[in-house]
Protein backbone atom coordinates (compact mmCIF):
# COMPACT_ATOMS: atom_id res chain seq x y z
CA UNK A 1 0.00 0.00 0.00
CA UNK A 2 1.08 3.41 -0.94
CA UNK A 3 1.04 5.31 2.53
CA UNK A 4 0.97 8.51 -0.08
CA UNK A 5 3.30 10.24 2.65
CA UNK A 6 6.69 10.22 -0.12
CA UNK A 7 8.33 13.58 0.85
CA UNK A 8 6.43 15.39 3.46
CA UNK A 9 8.25 16.47 6.60
CA UNK A 10 7.70 14.66 9.17
CA UNK A 11 8.94 15.72 12.75
CA UNK A 12 9.03 12.91 15.77
CA UNK A 13 10.15 13.85 19.10
CA UNK A 14 11.66 11.14 21.62
CA UNK A 15 12.99 9.37 18.62
CA UNK A 16 16.44 8.36 19.53
CA UNK A 17 15.49 5.04 21.11
CA UNK A 18 12.85 3.07 21.72
CA UNK A 19 9.01 3.52 20.09
CA UNK A 20 10.20 6.85 19.11
CA UNK A 21 12.58 5.67 16.90
CA UNK A 22 10.77 2.56 15.32
CA UNK A 23 7.98 4.86 14.31
CA UNK A 24 10.51 7.38 13.00
CA UNK A 25 12.60 4.66 10.95
CA UNK A 26 9.14 3.59 9.62
CA UNK A 27 8.07 6.66 8.18
CA UNK A 28 11.74 7.36 6.39
CA UNK A 29 11.36 3.95 4.81
CA UNK A 30 7.80 5.42 3.13
CA UNK A 31 9.83 8.12 2.44
CA UNK A 32 9.15 10.79 4.26
CA UNK A 33 11.61 13.61 4.97
CA UNK A 34 12.04 13.01 8.94
CA UNK A 35 13.26 15.18 11.55
CA UNK A 36 14.02 13.79 15.17
CA UNK A 37 14.34 15.02 18.23
CA UNK A 38 15.64 14.18 21.80
CA UNK A 39 17.30 15.91 24.81
CA UNK A 40 21.03 13.86 24.08
CA UNK A 41 22.94 15.55 20.89
CA UNK A 42 25.16 12.16 20.98
CA UNK A 43 22.11 9.91 21.00
CA UNK A 44 19.98 11.92 18.28
CA UNK A 45 22.65 12.31 16.09
CA UNK A 46 23.41 9.02 15.74
CA UNK A 47 19.59 8.43 15.44
CA UNK A 48 19.09 10.62 12.44
CA UNK A 49 22.64 8.87 10.53
CA UNK A 50 20.80 5.51 11.30
CA UNK A 51 17.63 6.36 9.34
CA UNK A 52 18.80 9.34 6.88
CA UNK A 53 16.81 11.75 8.92
CA UNK A 54 18.11 15.01 10.66
CA UNK A 55 18.78 15.52 14.31
CA UNK A 56 17.84 18.08 16.55
CA UNK A 57 18.45 18.80 20.43
CA UNK A 58 15.04 19.17 22.41
CA UNK A 59 14.11 18.25 26.25
CA UNK A 60 10.45 17.71 26.30
CA UNK A 61 9.48 19.19 29.24
CA UNK A 62 10.72 22.75 27.91
CA UNK A 63 7.38 24.45 26.81
CA UNK A 64 8.97 27.53 25.31
CA UNK A 65 11.60 25.69 23.15
CA UNK A 66 8.67 23.63 21.30
CA UNK A 67 7.81 26.12 18.92
CA UNK A 68 11.69 27.34 18.32
CA UNK A 69 11.98 23.27 17.57
CA UNK A 70 9.58 23.02 15.26
CA UNK A 71 10.86 26.55 13.39
CA UNK A 72 13.89 25.06 13.13
CA UNK A 73 12.46 22.13 11.34
CA UNK A 74 10.76 24.30 9.09
CA UNK A 75 13.38 26.26 8.30
CA UNK A 76 15.54 24.00 7.12
CA UNK A 77 13.14 21.10 5.57
CA UNK A 78 9.70 23.05 5.14
CA UNK A 79 6.46 22.63 6.52
CA UNK A 80 5.76 20.19 9.02
CA UNK A 81 2.95 17.99 8.00
CA UNK A 82 3.37 15.14 10.13
CA UNK A 83 3.87 15.85 14.21
CA UNK A 84 4.55 12.53 16.54
CA UNK A 85 4.83 13.17 19.81
CA UNK A 86 6.84 11.08 22.23
CA UNK A 87 7.55 11.69 25.57
CA UNK A 88 9.05 9.26 28.19
CA UNK A 89 7.16 8.43 31.46
CA UNK A 90 7.52 10.60 34.78
CA UNK A 91 8.55 8.31 37.81
CA UNK A 92 6.28 5.96 39.42
CA UNK A 93 5.71 4.91 42.84
CA UNK A 94 3.79 3.19 44.68
CA UNK A 95 1.74 5.45 47.08
CA UNK A 96 -0.43 7.07 44.85
CA UNK A 97 -0.47 10.30 46.97
CA UNK A 98 3.23 10.79 47.76
CA UNK A 99 4.25 12.74 44.90
CA UNK A 100 5.66 16.15 45.51
CA UNK A 101 3.84 18.94 43.50
CA UNK A 102 7.13 19.77 41.52
CA UNK A 103 6.91 16.50 40.45
CA UNK A 104 3.31 17.30 38.97
CA UNK A 105 4.54 20.25 37.98
CA UNK A 106 7.35 18.59 36.02
CA UNK A 107 4.81 15.80 34.15
CA UNK A 108 1.98 18.20 33.34
CA UNK A 109 5.23 20.49 31.07
CA UNK A 110 6.21 17.14 29.35
CA UNK A 111 3.28 15.40 29.10
CA UNK A 112 0.87 18.06 28.29
CA UNK A 113 2.08 21.77 27.96
CA UNK A 114 5.39 21.01 25.81
CA UNK A 115 3.16 18.92 22.94
CA UNK A 116 0.34 21.39 23.17
CA UNK A 117 2.89 24.29 22.40
CA UNK A 118 4.07 22.06 19.80
CA UNK A 119 0.46 21.36 18.39
CA UNK A 120 -0.35 24.96 18.58
CA UNK A 121 2.26 25.88 16.48
CA UNK A 122 2.67 23.41 13.48
CA UNK A 123 -1.57 23.32 13.24
CA UNK A 124 -2.33 26.81 11.35
CA UNK A 125 -0.10 25.78 9.14
CA UNK A 126 -1.52 22.76 8.61
CA UNK A 127 -5.27 23.74 8.35
CA UNK A 128 -4.07 26.28 5.59
CA UNK A 129 -2.76 23.41 3.30
CA UNK A 130 -5.64 21.19 3.92
CA UNK A 131 -3.69 18.63 5.24
CA UNK A 132 -1.91 16.89 8.18
CA UNK A 133 -1.26 14.31 10.63
CA UNK A 134 -0.85 14.46 14.36
CA UNK A 135 0.08 11.31 16.57
CA UNK A 136 0.60 11.06 20.15
CA UNK A 137 2.39 7.89 21.63
CA UNK A 138 0.95 7.33 24.68
CA UNK A 139 0.04 4.37 26.89
CA UNK A 140 -2.34 1.28 27.07
CA UNK A 141 -3.03 3.17 31.20
CA UNK A 142 -5.26 5.59 29.79
CA UNK A 143 -7.79 2.63 29.21
CA UNK A 144 -6.47 0.67 32.44
CA UNK A 145 -4.38 2.82 34.78
CA UNK A 146 -1.25 1.18 35.38
CA UNK A 147 -0.73 1.04 39.70
CA UNK A 148 2.58 2.66 39.96
CA UNK A 149 1.92 4.98 37.49
CA UNK A 150 0.05 7.79 38.72
CA UNK A 151 1.48 10.86 36.97
CA UNK A 152 1.50 8.87 33.52
CA UNK A 153 -1.59 7.51 34.13
CA UNK A 154 -3.13 11.02 34.80
CA UNK A 155 -1.65 13.35 32.24
CA UNK A 156 -1.45 10.94 29.29
CA UNK A 157 -5.62 10.60 29.90
CA UNK A 158 -5.49 14.63 29.75
CA UNK A 159 -4.28 14.33 26.42
CA UNK A 160 -6.41 11.79 25.42
CA UNK A 161 -9.20 13.81 25.63
CA UNK A 162 -7.47 16.94 24.55
CA UNK A 163 -6.38 15.42 21.06
CA UNK A 164 -10.49 13.85 20.87
CA UNK A 165 -11.31 17.70 21.45
CA UNK A 166 -8.99 19.06 18.72
CA UNK A 167 -9.75 16.16 16.40
CA UNK A 168 -13.52 17.25 15.98
CA UNK A 169 -12.72 20.96 16.06
CA UNK A 170 -10.21 20.29 12.85
CA UNK A 171 -11.16 17.33 10.92
CA UNK A 172 -12.73 19.47 7.90
CA UNK A 173 -9.60 21.00 7.21
CA UNK A 174 -8.08 17.73 6.40
CA UNK A 175 -6.12 17.69 9.47
CA UNK A 176 -6.45 14.28 11.99
CA UNK A 177 -5.39 13.89 15.61
CA UNK A 178 -5.15 10.31 16.82
CA UNK A 179 -3.36 8.55 19.42
CA UNK A 180 -1.22 5.11 19.89
CA UNK A 181 -1.38 2.99 23.05
CA UNK A 182 1.22 0.50 23.41
CA UNK A 183 0.98 -2.44 25.75
CA UNK A 184 4.49 -4.34 26.61
CA UNK A 185 7.15 -4.17 23.45
CA UNK A 186 10.76 -5.30 23.75
CA UNK A 187 12.54 -2.35 24.36
CA UNK A 188 15.47 -1.75 26.50
CA UNK A 189 13.25 0.21 28.78
CA UNK A 190 10.77 -2.80 29.35
CA UNK A 191 13.68 -5.32 29.89
CA UNK A 192 15.22 -2.64 32.36
CA UNK A 193 11.77 -3.09 34.38
CA UNK A 194 12.26 -6.79 34.78
CA UNK A 195 15.33 -8.81 36.22
CA UNK A 196 16.52 -9.90 32.69
CA UNK A 197 15.42 -10.15 28.68
CA UNK A 198 14.46 -13.92 29.77
CA UNK A 199 12.14 -12.85 32.87
CA UNK A 200 10.71 -10.13 30.29
CA UNK A 201 9.63 -13.03 27.87
CA UNK A 202 8.62 -15.29 30.48
CA UNK A 203 6.27 -12.66 31.73
CA UNK A 204 4.99 -12.09 28.61
CA UNK A 205 4.32 -15.69 27.78
CA UNK A 206 2.07 -15.99 30.83
CA UNK A 207 0.13 -12.84 31.09
CA UNK A 208 0.00 -11.30 27.34
CA UNK A 209 -2.68 -13.41 25.17
CA UNK A 210 -0.80 -12.97 22.30
CA UNK A 211 1.85 -14.86 24.45
CA UNK A 212 5.05 -12.62 23.48
CA UNK A 213 6.14 -8.90 23.93
CA UNK A 214 5.51 -6.94 21.06
CA UNK A 215 8.26 -6.24 18.17
CA UNK A 216 8.59 -2.26 17.93
CA UNK A 217 8.06 -2.79 13.83
CA UNK A 218 4.56 -4.07 14.71
CA UNK A 219 3.53 -0.87 16.70
CA UNK A 220 5.36 1.78 13.89
CA UNK A 221 3.55 0.12 11.57
CA UNK A 222 0.39 1.21 13.06
CA UNK A 223 1.72 4.43 13.80
CA UNK A 224 2.96 4.91 9.75
CA UNK A 225 -0.51 4.07 8.72
CA UNK A 226 -2.08 6.57 11.15
CA UNK A 227 0.05 9.51 9.75
CA UNK A 228 -0.68 8.05 6.17
CA UNK A 229 -3.04 9.67 2.97
CA UNK A 230 -5.17 6.41 3.23
CA UNK A 231 -5.69 6.98 7.12
CA UNK A 232 -7.64 10.45 6.13
CA UNK A 233 -11.23 8.97 7.54
CA UNK A 234 -9.64 8.00 11.02
CA UNK A 235 -9.51 10.89 13.47
CA UNK A 236 -9.72 10.83 17.05
CA UNK A 237 -9.12 7.83 17.73
CA UNK A 238 -6.95 6.11 20.69
CA UNK A 239 -6.03 2.57 19.13
CA UNK A 240 -4.60 -0.06 21.18
CA UNK A 241 -1.07 -2.46 20.16
CA UNK A 242 -0.97 -4.76 23.20
CA UNK A 243 -1.27 -8.33 21.54
CA UNK A 244 -5.10 -7.99 23.64
CA UNK A 245 -3.78 -7.50 26.82
CA UNK A 246 -6.08 -5.30 27.74
CA UNK A 247 -9.20 -6.16 29.04
CA UNK A 248 -11.90 -3.34 28.91
CA UNK A 249 -13.53 -2.73 25.63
Amino acid sequence: MDLGIAGKVALVTGASKGLGFGVATALAEEGATVAVSSRSEERIQAAALAIGGIGFVHDSSDVDGAPVLADRVETELGPIKILVINTGGPPGGDDALAFRREQWEEAYRTLVLTPMALIRHVLPGMRDRGWGRILNLSSSAVREPIRNLMLSNTHRAAMLTGFKTIARQVARDGVTLNTLLPGRFATDRMVSLYASQQEADARAAEEIPAGRLGRVEEYASAAAFLCSEPASYITGVALLVDGGLTRSV
